[in-house]
């Protein structure tokens, strides 16, 4: 049963566990009702059994209370016993209350009789003491100069500040203020105030331009670093309308501290007992047991009483320069002479940073003469990335002994040292990353200190001043802000800092702004109020204009320097930099940029209208106002001179012996080409350094490659005008037959190739070379004044074709370059502040254009050259047609015409050689023998008599002129052996009898055509009779 369950049965007794259990559950609800079993009982038939159940059921639960009651009996009699202690205790502590109520009101009556007297002892004891407290504070404000001079040469500044603070509060109280014997602790306290604030400040000057102890860590002279410094700014205000930096906005869990001074006793207790170094050590022990889990406090604040601002520093996890800069604005604003601050370091901003520069440019200067060799070896290897012209052309000579390449220099409007990637430019690069890099780490100190000032004199004002209306606040926030820091802003340490920089780049640039003083007053008063103005005052005759040029009048009057006023113009930049000049704007240019990406990445919101009159706007200004122009003319007239040169289209007088595809090892393009091609590589030099400006670049390469094309084209034109193959350039006949013609499978041009692909297997069945061959047959009689006799306007067609492939090829280059450094700027795009727009180089389609352009005035020389070659065929194979070949004896030489056809081609061949490609002498050279064999076989039909010595020399000229054509090596002997072996084939038929002859034409009707089968029968023969008959059975054979 489960009521039973927690009786305390013994386990000798566990049986009685049992039985209670087989007791019925009727026993054991909460209303018994016995009728029920009396009833049972009375009915059941066993009475006596049933009753004696009921018994040992009975003795059952009495043994098992008898358990309970011997379990449980002590512990009742105990708890009966502490009962009447309690009640016992109860009644005793009435008792005693009743006796101290008696005693107190016996007390009161007697102390009410002593009130006076109890008030006057009262008093005079708090009297007593605080006299006590005035005399300890005497004692120790006595201590306290000497104090702050020993925390001042152990550099503790903040320490001293702490202790000059709460002195002077503590000089300030009522009690302190009449004694005389401090009057000259005061006057020490004075004069300690002013020391401790220039040591401050010159500690604060010395890390703002990283030269301080803690400062950070910059690099040297020779290691490149574009990273942006990861300082992180803690602005220590509790103003959140104040704008932040980026990087302060990061931090934003640094900026809730407000300025506090010493926390004073009310009482008048001693507060320099912290200073002591054996409390300050039992301090530290007693703030936690690990320690080590405690983040360590710099080294400077180690003797300063803890405070907001020193638990702030010891959590912040800011670099240990930023800390200092901190600590340091924090004393200024303990000291109350941020304004005073604010006003000297605006002073020497200007003069800092001009030492700086100096400082800088010597150095460079230094290390670059420390390492002279390895200088002018980098100086004479990395060249404009031309080397193959700078360096190889030198061998060639022209006829009066010069150089080609100094003769290609010559025309270039700058010195090697200047070009793209000279000398010159890479040391200004090199200077400008090294100075911009110190001054991009300046100014972030810049940035750290002017928020943390802006936010000290707002506090400042909101304590010290009542709120001001809403339209007082937007109307003179920024002049407020300026005069409680004392002028200085973010936004003026940044204009100064980009005129400098600016002042810097004129002199490498030697651009003389003679408009600058001028003009300064007005740009300083605009962007010290940082009023918005469209129109730039950048109207300059003859100079430049600077964005921004401060003078001292805008530093306040308060503690003025004049050194300041007389700063020492120019840097001695000279002493780095091979060459100075306008052309160095290319390597300025990237430097720049990246600089102004930087400061962008740093100014707070409220600054960031600055970027758009800074550095790099000054920089694109003078590139498209004054550099660009400059460079057109220069290169405008180097390109006039180059094509204007007698020597420009003039074939070298001494080529190699052989056709080289390769300038560096003698490839005769024409110098005037190759000029223009050493200028456009120049000008796209300048392109890659400047994207922003490459189409404008682009397009003057443009512009003289058209010049050029305009004078080639003229060239090509003036050396066969008026010629038999001018005429038949242009007729669009000749153009079909020429594009089907499978010599123009030489061609330079995949649609050349193709178009010969298409049309080689045709050109066998259609005739095309039958066409060509008739069409140039019907030009007879040439005259010897129609055709292109002197060779050197041959060589300067060849020439020019080859030099235009070059430049077609280069100009494609171009094209792929500016195609990739597109891709690539367009990958480079940061998501950074909109402050400059930087387009990227588009590729302009008419650079493909010129080199189709190009490309097909080459193609056109080809042609030319190919047609005079044909036509000097004809004009000597016309010979055979006037002449009757019955000779008396065997040939033993060719005829005249012959000789002068194999001398003719051979010779130029032999000139030509050198000046193209073979596959294109193939093209040249590939139509004589089709011509020569064509012209041969027609020649049949206007002869009239022939005998058989005369077939013989008809044959010798073959063989002739096949051992001639076979010994070039541009054209394919096998079918020049092929074409003269069908001529000979075609005259020896004249030897045959008519019925031999029309049995051999029945077996080879494909041989020949039926015109040229009947030519056969035709002429007159010595000593061969024809038939009446034989033309007829010639039709049934051959029909016409």
């Amino acid at each position: 049963m489960g009521l039973f369950d927690g009786l305390p049965v013994p386990k000798d007794k566990e049986y009685l566990r049992d039985d209670l259990e087989n007791v019925d559950e009727s026993w054991t609800v909460a209303r018994f009702d016995s009728l029920p079993h009396v009833v049972h009982i009375l009915t059941s038939k066993d009475r006596e059994g049933e009753i004696q159940t009921l018994k040992d059921q009975s003795d059952i639960v009495e043994e098992v209370v008898d358990e309970v009651v011997q379990t449980y009996h002590g512990g009742f009699n105990r708890a009966i016993q502490n009962y009447s202690q309690i009640l016992r205790l109860f009644s005793e502590s009435t008792q005693s209350v009743g006796k101290l109520k008696v005693d107190l009101g016996n007390a009161k009556t007697v102390i009410s009789a002593r009130n006076k007297q109890l008030r006057q002892l009262w008093y005079r004891s708090m009297t007593l003491r605080h006299i006590i407290s005035l005399l300890d504070q005497i004692e120790n404000i006595a201590q306290v100069p000497s104090r702050i001079n020993k925390l001042i040469d152990e550099n503790q500044l903040y320490a001293a500040v702490q202790v000059h603070v709460q002195s002077a509060r503590m000089l300030e109280r009522e009690g302190l203020q009449t004694v005389g014997a401090l009057q000259d602790v005061r006057s020490e306290l004075a004069k300690l105030r002013g020391v401790l604030f220039y040591k401050v400040l010159e500690a604060l000057h010395a890390h703002l331009y990283n030269t301080g102890e803690y400062s950070s860590a910059t690099p040297s002279m020779n290691e490149k670093d574009n990273a942006i410094p990861t300082t992180t700014v803690a602005a220590f205000s509790m103003n959140n309308s104040q704008s932040l930096s980026r990087r302060t906005r990061l931090q934003k869990g640094d900026s809730h501290v407000v300025a506090s001074g010493f926390a004073s006793s009310v009482d008048g207790g001693s507060s320099y007992d912290g200073h002591d170094d054996d409390d300050t050590h039992d301090a530290a022990d007693n703030t936690g047991k690990d320690t080590k889990n405690i983040p360590r406090l710099p080294a400077w604040l180690l003797e300063s009483t803890p405070d907001e601002f020193i638990e702030t520093m010891r959590k912040s996890e800011s670099p240990l320069h930023v800390k200092y800069l901190q600590t340091m604005v924090e004393c200024l604003s303990m000291l109350d002479k941020v304004a005073a601050a604010g006003a000297i370091i605006c002073q020497r901003l200007r003069p800092t940073i001009h030492d700086i520069i100096t400082s800088k440019i010597k150095d460079q200067a230094e290390y670059v003469n420390s390492f002279r060799p390895g200088v002018d070896h980098s100086a004479q290897t990395s060249t404009t990335g031309l080397q193959y012209v700078r360096g190889q052309l030198h061998k060639e000579k022209h006829k009066n002994g010069t150089s080609l390449a100094g003769s290609l220099m010559a025309v270039s409007p700058v010195t090697p040292v200047m070009a793209p990637m000279g000398a010159a430019q890479t040391a200004a690069k090199e200077l400008l990353d090294s100075i911009l890099d110190t001054i991009v780490r300046i100014f972030d100190n810049h940035v750290v200190v002017g928020e943390l000032l802006e936010s000290k004199s707002s506090q400042q004002a909101h304590v010290n001043t009542s709120k001001p209306v809403a339209g007082q606040i937007s109307g003179n926030c920024d002049s407020e802000a300026s005069q409680a820091t004392g002028g200085y802003t973010i936004g003026f340490s940044m204009t100064v800092l980009q005129s400098e920089c600016q002042q810097l780049i004129c002199e490498i640039l030697r651009a003389t702004p003679e408009a600058a003083s001028a003009d300064a007053a007005v740009q300083t008063a605009r962007l010290a109020s940082k009023t918005p103005t469209k129109e730039k005052k950048d109207k300059s005759e003859d100079g430049l204009t600077f964005a921004f040029r401060f003078t001292d009048a805008t530093v306040p009057s308060q503690g003025r320097n004049r050194k300041g006023q007389n700063v020492q113009e120019g840097y001695g930049s000279a002493s780095v930099l091979p060459e100075q000049g306008i052309y160095l704007a290319a390597s300025v240019y990237r430097p720049v940029l990246q600089f102004t990406d930087k400061i962008a990445l740093m100014l707070p919101q409220k600054y960031s209208q600055l970027g758009n009159d800074g550095l790099l706007a000054f920089l694109e200004n003078f590139v498209k106002d004054h550099f660009l122009p400059t460079m057109f003319v220069d290169y405008r007239k180097g390109v006039q001179q180059a094509i204007s040169s007698p020597s420009a289209f003039r074939p070298r007088a001494n080529p190699v012996a052989s056709y080289t595809p390769s300038v560096s090892k003698g490839r005769p393009v024409l110098q005037g080409l190759l000029t223009i091609d050493f200028l456009a590589k120049e000008v796209l030099g300048w392109a890659q350094a400047m994207p922003k400006f490459a189409g404008d670049l682009v397009m003057h390469v443009q512009t003289f490659l058209e010049r050029t094309y305009e004078r080639c084209r003229a060239l090509y034109t003036e050396a066969f005008l008026e010629k038999q193959s001018y005429m038949l350039i242009g007729r669009h006949d000749v153009d079909n037959l020429m594009r089907r013609d499978p010599a123009s499978a030489f061609l330079p041009t995949a649609l050349a190739h193709a178009n010969a692909d298409n049309h080689i297997a045709d050109a066998e069945t259609d005739g095309v070379e039958l066409e060509i061959s008739g069409l140039l047959m019907k030009l007879r009689p040439i005259k010897q004044e129609s055709l292109i006799r002197d060779n050197n306007k041959l060589i300067l067609l060849a020439s020019l074709s080859d030099s235009l492939e070059y430049i077609a090829d280069s100009i494609e280059r171009f094209g792929n370059a500016s195609a990739k450094a597109s891709v690539q700027i367009e990958n480079d795009v940061k998501p950074t502040p909109v402050h400059h727009k930087r387009s990227g180089s588009v590729v302009p389609k008419d650079l493909k254009t010129f080199a189709e352009d190009y490309r097909k005035l080459a193609i056109d020389c080809l042609k030319v050259l190919h047609v005079e070659m044909q036509l000097e065929t004809v004009f000597n194979m016309q010979v055979m047609a006037t002449r009757e070949y019955l000779e008396d004896q065997d040939a033993e030489e060719p005829d005249d015409y012959i000789i002068s056809l194999i001398t003719q081609i051979t010779r130029r061949d032999e000139v030509i050689a050198p000046f193209i490609a073979p596959n294109k002498r193939n093209y040249v050279f590939g139509g004589i023998c089709a011509v020569a064999s064509h012209a041969s076989i027609k020649a049949l039909a206007e002869m009239k008599h022939i005998n058989l010595f005369g077939v013989q020399q008809i044959c010798r000229n073959t063989f002739a002129l096949e051992q001639a054509l076979s010994a070039i090596p541009s054209i394919d002997s096998d079918s020049v052996r092929s074409r003269l072996d069908h001529v000979r084939t075609y005259y020896e038929l004249l030897n045959m009898p008519v019925e031999a002859l029309l049995a051999f034409i029945t077996e080879h009707d494909h041989l020949f055509t039926a015109i040229e089968c009947y030519n056969l029968l035709k002429v007159q023969v010595s000593g061969r009779e024809v038939p009446e008959d034989a033309k007829g059975r010639m039709a049934d054979i051959l029909p016409i």
